[in-house]
C-alpha cells in the first residue's frame, strides 16, 4: 500500500469524524492539545500521526484506536478509497485538461461526502441490470442519508425554531389535534375524511392535497399515529417554505428529482417533530445501561410517542449514530400476505457500509432465519396488533454479528397483509462500549445467511431453496485455482 495513499486515508477519516462531532480545527486542538497546524496536515493527507497522538485522538474523539488506523472503509468513504486506490488517476491525462493530481486528490479530500455520494449512486445505478427514473431518484437520495449518516442537523434545528414558535409540549406526546389546529388556523388549510373513501381504484392511497384550495383529503382508515405524522409532513412543507412538493401520500408519480428530495426534508421534519430527539436520547441511555435487555421498557420508549414503529424506528437511525456514535446499522422493512411464502422487502437503509442483509435477485429466498421475517410468521398467526422480538443473527458467512431488534404489525389498508419493520446494529467494540446488555443470555442467537441459493447452513429446517449460488461459487473459485496451478506449472 503506497505510504501517500494511508496519510490520504487517515486524513479523510479524521476529518470525517471531526465534521460529525460539530467540531473545528481549532476546537479539536483545544480538546485534543495537538497544534491546529498539525492536525490540518493530517486532515490533508501531508502527515501521519505517531500511535501516541492517534490513542490521544481516539481517546479524545470517543473512536475506537483500531477503527481510526485501519485501512477498512466504512461505506462513507470505500468508494472514494477505490478511487485513490486504482490507477485511473494514472492513466487519464488530466494534463491535457489543466488539472494536477495533486489537485483532484484535494478535490476528494476536502468534499469527500459529495464526492461520495455521487460515486456511490453511479454504482449503484451499474449494479442494476433495469434502472427506472424511480430507483436512480431514489438510489440518489439514499447515498444522500448515507453520506450525512442520516442525520440533518439544520432540520433537527428548524423541529426545535417551530416548537417555540407554536409552543409545542415536547414532554408531552404530540396529537393529530394539535396539529390540525395549527394547518387550518396558521395556513389556511381545510381537511376532509370522507371523499377519498369514494374511489375504490385509490386503494391504499392515504392522502390528496390540492394546492389551489389548500385541501387536504384523507382517506378514513388511516389511524391516529398516521394522521399526525401526515399532519407534522404537511406543516414541514409549509413551515420550511417548500413549494416543489409531491401532492399524494404514498406518492404515485413526480416530476423531479427535487420533489423526492423535498419529500424526504419534510418526512424527516415530521420524525423530529413527533419523536424528540432529547426525550428519545433519554430512554435509549436508560435500556443501553442496564444488563439485561429490558423489552418492556424499549416497547414504553415506542408507546411513549404518537408515532408508528416504523417512524420509531426510522428516528433510531438519525439518532444512534450521532448521539451514541453506532454508525454500522441497517434499516428493512419488509410486508408479508398470511398464508403466502412470498416476502418483499420494500425499504432498506444503510449506514457506514453496506451490510449482510440487503436487496437480492427476486427470484432467491431471504433466510427465513432472519427475525425481521419471524415475526411477520408469528404476527400472522396470533393477530396481534404489535409483534416484538429482538435477537442477534451470525452471519457465519462473512464472520459478523448484529443485533436486531423488530416490529411487525398489520397494514391497515390491506386484508391478512402485514410488514415488519427492523433496525440491526453491527456487534462490535464501539456496540460492547454502548449497550452494557449485549451479554444477556436471554438474547437468542442464530446463524443465517442471506439467502437460501447463498447459504452455508447445512440441514437447515427452514430452508427453501438448495444452496446453487453458493455452489456456483466455490466451483467457479476450485477452477480458478486450478488456472493458477496450471500458469504456474507451464510458465
Amino acid at each position: 500500500m503506497q505510504e501517500d495513499y494511508i496519510k490520504i486515508i487517515f486524513g479523510l477519516k479524521l476529518k470525517q469524524i471531526r465534521a460529525e462531532k460539530n467540531l473545528s480545527l481549532f476546537g479539536l486542538s483545544k480538546l485534543s492539545g495537538l497544534s491546529k497546524s498539525y492536525l490540518n496536515e493530517i486532515e490533508n493527507g501531508k502527515k501521519y500521526p505517531k500511535p501516541d497522538k492517534i490513542s490521544i485522538l481516539s481517546e479524545k474523539l470517543d473512536v475506537p484506536y483500531d477503527q481510526m488506523v485501519s485501512l477498512k472503509l466504512d461505506k462513507n468513504l470505500a468508494p472514494i478509497g477505490d478511487l485513490l486506490q486504482s490507477k485511473i488517476l494514472k492513466e487519464i491525462p488530466l494534463d491535457l485538461f489543466g488539472i494536477k493530481e495533486s489537485t483532484l486528490i484535494d478535490i476528494v479530500a476536502n468534499a469527500p461526502a459529495k464526492v461520495n455520494a455521487f460515486i456511490s449512486t453511479i454504482i449503484e445505478i451499474a449494479q442494476n441490470y433495469s434502472f427506472s427514473r424511480e430507483s436512480f431518484f431514489l438510489a440518489s437520495v439514499r447515498s444522500f442519508q448515507q453520506a450525512n449518516n442520516n442525520y440533518f442537523d439544520e432540520l433537527e434545528q428548524q423541529v426545535l425554531k417551530f416548537v417555540e414558535a407554536y409552543q409545542i409540549d415536547f414532554k408531552q406526546p404530540i396529537t393529530s389535534s394539535e396539529l390540525e389546529e395549527i394547518l387550518v388556523e396558521e395556513y389556511g388549510y381545510s381537511i376532509q375524511s370522507n371523499e377519498l373513501d369514494k374511489y375504490e381504484a385509490l386503494g391504499t392511497l392515504r392522502t390528496v392535497f390540492i394546492p389551489r384550495t389548500k385541501t387536504l383529503l384523507l382517506a378514513n382508515a388511516i389511524d391516529e399515529a398516521q394522521r399526525t405524522f401526515i399532519y407534522a409532513k404537511e406543516i414541514a412543507y409549509n413551515f420550511l417554505n417548500i413549494s416543489d412538493r409531491l401532492y399524494t401520500f404514498p406518492w404515485i408519480k413526480f416530476d423531479s428529482f427535487d420533489q423526492v428530495l423535498n419529500n424526504f426534508y419534510a418526512s424527516y421534519f415530521a420524525g423530529a417533530l413527533i419523536l424528540s430527539k432529547e426525550k428519545l436520547s433519554r430512554q435509549l441511555t436508560e435500556i443501553f445501561e442496564k444488563k439485561t435487555f429490558d423489552t418492556t421498557l424499549f416497547l414504553k420508549a415506542i408507546n411513549d410517542f404518537n408515532a408508528s414503529p416504523e417512524s420509531f424506528y426510522q428516528r433510531l437511525t438519525n439518532i444512534l449514530p450521532k448521539e451514541f456514535n453506532i454508525q454500522n446499522l441497517y434499516f428493512l422493512r419488509f410486508t408479508h400476505e398470511a398464508g403466502s411464502d412470498v416476502y418483499n422487502l420494500k425499504k432498506e437503509l444503510h449506514l457506514s457500509h453496506q451490510h449482510s442483509p440487503h436487496a437480492n435477485e427476486t427470484n432467491e429466498f431471504y433466510c427465513r432465519r432472519w427475525v425481521s421475517l419471524q415475526v411477520l410468521n408469528s404476527i400472522s398467526t396470533t393477530k396481534k396488533e404489535h409483534e416484538f422480538a429482538v435477537q442477534i443473527l451470525n452471519y457465519k458467512s462473512d464472520g459478523l454479528k448484529y443485533l436486531v431488534f423488530s416490529s411487525a404489525t398489520k397494514d391497515p389498508f390491506k386484508e391478512n397483509h402485514y410488514r415488519s419493520i427492523s433496525i440491526g446494529l453491527l456487534i462490535n467494540k464501539q456496540l460492547h462500549r454502548k449497550l452494557h446488555f449485549l451479554a444477556d443470555e436471554g438474547i437468542v442467537t442464530k446463524d443465517v445467511g442471506v439467502t437460501c441459493q447463498r447459504c452455508a447452513i447445512e440441514n437447515c429446517e427452514v430452508r427453501k431453496s438448495p444452496a446453487t449460488l453458493l455452489e456456483k461459487s466455490i466451483k467457479n473459485k476450485k477452477i480458478e485455482q486450478i488456472v493458477e496451478e496450471l500458469n504456474r506449472k507451464f510458465s
